[in-house]
């Protein structure tokens, strides 16, 4: 059922290039957005996690480097069945982690060295189990395509606006101004909740097969609890941006209220997250 929700989504991100393409450029414009969107999913495809990661200074570790971190990882990745993926470090001291590449043969996961002080064994299994299961569910690269369309949709607006103040677009053409509303508020804000509709609809997935993976759901429950409180304490993780927010196993610029979380967050409540894993950790037989 996710995999056809997904699918839905990226089409319908996909139509909304189109549609602004249209707006703003007539049938041209359209072609030129179709074509632009097709490219950003053959260079996602190939660069999105080296970007990533060389957004946030990631370093890669070997295991004579981090020997319990490493362990981990190879232990949950025999489980899942899965390649060893890369692994890396990020120096920061608010707890995260995610899960980059475009399959499982090119996969790497990366952790902050907060979270490998703040969490124990047990809970950074956890973690890196649900991360290790986005890699097994292929989601990371569904979610940095839906990024990189929302980034820009929401530049083209901008663009729109810009113009329209300095007065470069006739308001009768393409659309009039019911088109320029369009490509500077309704489309980037459809985007926006395209995107984060993708991912939230993925972290219940991971949550799951992660406590599978880990062989206890409460390890990740236990995690998910202790992230959110620094999350909400601390600042965000340097260099984060609001574009990959939804690849961290908590949104870092998590504060707002639970009514516009339930709207605009890419991650579901985390309070709903830790329940549904009690829930299946007491279905296995397991003890809080």
């Amino acid at each position: 059922m996710n995999i056809f929700k997904t699918a839905i989504l990226m089409a319908l991100m996909t139509g909304i290039m189109v549609a602004v393409g249209q707006l703003i450029g007539g049938s041209t414009g359209a072609i030129v957005m179709l074509a632009i969107s097709v490219g950003m999913n053959f260079f996602s495809y190939w660069k999105s996690d080296s970007i990533v990661l060389s957004m946030y200074n990631a370093r890669e570790i070997s295991e004579s480097d981090a020997p319990q971190l490493y362990g981990i990882v190879k232990n949950l990745t025999q489980k899942a069945a899965l390649p060893m993926p890369r692994v890396y470090v990020i120096d920061s001291e608010i707890p995260n982690a995610f899960a980059t590449g475009r399959n499982p043969e090119h996969a790497a996961v990366a952790v902050t060295t907060g979270i490998m002080k703040n969490l124990d064994y047990n809970e950074l299994s956890g973690v890196l189990g649900h991360e290790l299961a986005h890699v097994k569910h292929r989601d990371i690269l569904i979610g940095t395509i839906a990024a990189a369309m929302a980034g820009v949709i929401s530049m083209i607006g901008s663009i729109v606006q810009w113009g329209a103040i300095f007065g470069t677009r006739d308001d009768d053409d393409n659309g009039g101004f019911v088109g320029m509303i369009a490509a500077i508020i309704i489309a980037p804000l459809a985007a926006s909740i395209i995107q984060m509709a993708i991912s939230r609809s993925r972290e219940y997935d991971a949550d799951k097969t992660g406590g599978e993976i880990c062989g206890n759901p409460n390890y990740l429950a236990s995690a998910l609890q202790k992230i959110e409180r620094y999350t909400l304490q601390g600042a965000p993780i340097e260099h984060a941006s609001t574009a990959t927010a939804h690849m961290f196993i908590i949104n870092p610029f998590d504060g707002t209220t639970k009514f516009l979380k339930g709207l605009f967050s890419t991650h579901p409540d985390t309070e709903d997250r830790i329940t549904r894993l009690r829930e299946q950790a007491a279905v296995l037989g397991l003890p809080a």
